[in-house]
């Protein structure tokens, strides 16, 4: 995103309170760090900062510049991450992460056994690749920095390696993401990343293999080499891993729609999808058609297919609050033939709002939410305005039967709208012909433009024709013509099975 697109809401307090929030962050991490560097030697702390003073305060120093390019890196790439103290935190929450396994693990275990890819795929998957990209080059830096300046016991050749395996194993776990469709795919790229670890831990200690009597550590020079590449192999692996346990963390904690996340949430598993298919199989099916619809109309313009899709199967999970009152969810008889036309529409009208809470009381996206509430827009409830007109002499207010809005603030909840009302009225007028679909498809749309209803989201002409034409093929795909079977019985013989015409 572009600093335009937020407008007015990138403003001197913004900026002053997001490097507030920065500063703080960075506060916490020196204390993080210190707590993991000097754990169990508090009593030493003087003295070592007697004798590495300078060391430590040059180190500071230099990590602070790196998060000063990291807030200015933001400021002009992704503003977003800025604009929420949420997103902040999310992001030194890495940080500290990462420092606290580094540490812990290179110096206490062995310097090429830690998760140097961890980093990657969590900023990749929560955030992005450019994002991700940036933030392991920082997270390399920063530990290199910690090795260089603040533990002795951390030699300069070992320094440069992690520095190397760091930076190459984040890469090519970033790159190799692109494929991963599940969250158990993450171990193949932890197996992958092992292979550029190794082969930069085989070169950077081949040269004790010049010496073939040099012994390191009790072991001959190839078995310390396979040893230091069973522990880049440690690493490598141990960095999905760690993916796949802290990931669910992270989308809970800070609620992140991840890749992963988007297609658990629209299996048929998923908690509100499995009552709406229990509880209101009509509204279920109405919402899977819908899906599809959503699917191609957003690949017709740009936009984001799975969360088309994710936002159709949730738009009507309002009704479950109110199921058989729903024409798709009755039988032969209407509950509405009992009640007054005003409470009716209160009723159908409710639907939105109930969908709205319902969808945020189980911490699903604020996306879905903001998609359930605003798919009628204010639109009137037709049927019920007539019959109102009907039994009333005087004047209606409209308003009374009409959706409280909002009205579509996205291209994404724009094109559920259509979507919605273009299924059920191709379905209602039984258009099997490229012609009628399309006569009832733009009906919806120009209803819906002469009432204003996309009046505050940035959907063009341009993408309404696009996505007209793409509902038109997909439905006319779907409500096309059959042939008449003939009625033919059939009945077995001793000589097989014959059929006669009815």
């Amino acid at each position: 995103m572009t600093g335009k697109q937020f407008g007015a809401e990138w403003t001197k307090e913004a900026v002053l309170k997001s490097a507030l929030l920065f500063l703080l962050q960075f506060v916490i991490f020196l204390g993080i760090a210190f707590l993991v560097l000097f754990g169990g030697r508090f009593s030493q702390v003087m003295q070592i900062m007697k004798e590495q003073g300078a060391n430590y305060l040059y180190a500071v120093v230099c990590i602070l510049m790196l998060f000063v390019i990291a807030y200015c890196y933001f400021y002009f790439e992704n503003r977003e991450i800025l604009l929420s103290g949420k997103n902040i935190a999310l992001i030194f929450t890495i940080i500290d992460l990462h420092l606290i396994l580094s540490c812990i693990i290179g110096y206490k275990f062995n310097i090429y056994a830690r998760p140097v890819a961890l980093v990657a795929l969590l900023v990749f998957v929560l955030i992005g690749r450019r994002d991700a990209i940036f933030m392991n080059i920082l997270c390399a830096l920063v530990v290199f920095i910690i090795d260089t300046f603040a533990v002795p016991e951390v030699t300069a050749k070992e320094c440069y390696s992690s520095l190397i395996i760091s930076f190459s194993a984040g890469m090519f776990a970033i790159f190799s993401s692109n494929r991963s469709k599940s969250r158990l795919s993450v171990i193949t790229i932890g197996i992958l990343i092992v292979i550029p670890m190794d082969l930069i831990i085989f070169l950077l200690e081949i040269s004790k293999l010049l010496d073939a009597s040099e012994v390191v550590a009790g072991q001959s020079a190839w078995q310390f080499i396979l040893t230091q590449m069973g522990y880049g192999l440690f690493g490598g692996v141990t960095s999905a891993i760690f993916f796949l346990f802290i990931l669910p963390v992270f989308e809970f904690m800070f609620n992140c729609l991840t890749a992963f996340r988007l297609r658990e949430l629209t299996s048929s598993d998923a908690k509100i999808l499995k009552m709406l298919k229990e509880k209101a199989p009509g509204t279920y099916n109405h919402s899977m058609m819908v899906a599809q619809l959503a699917e191609s109309s957003a690949a017709a313009i740009g936009e984001n297919v799975d969360y088309a899709r994710a936002a159709a199967l949730y738009h009507d999970a309002g009704k479950l609050h109110n199921p058989e009152y729903f024409t798709e969810n009755q039988g032969d008889y209407n509950l509405h033939d009992e009640l007054t036309p005003e409470l009716s529409a209160d009723i159908i009208r409710s639907h939105t709002k109930e969908g709205y809470r319902l969808i945020r009381n189980h911490r699903l996206p604020q996306f879905l939410a903001d998609i359930a509430v605003e798919h009628h827009g204010t639109l009137p409830i037709r049927y019920f305005y007539a019959k109102a007109l009907k039994m009333t002499d005087g004047e209606l207010n409209i308003e009374d039967f009409s959706y409280m809005g909002p009205k579509p603030q996205s291209k994404l909840a724009a094109i559920i709208m259509i979507c919605d009302a273009s299924e059920a009225a191709v379905r209602a007028v039984g258009a099997r012909t490229p012609e009628q679909t399309e006569q009832a498809i733009r009906s919806v749309i120009e209803e819906r433009m002469d009432l204003e209803q996309f009046a505050e989201c940035d959907i063009t002409m341009a993408d309404l024709t696009k996505i007209r034409l793409a509902l038109v093929n997909t439905l006319t795909g779907v409500y096309h013509h059959r042939i008449q079977y003939p009625s033919i019985k059939y009945r077995r013989t001793e000589n097989g099975t014959k059929g006669e015409n009815e």
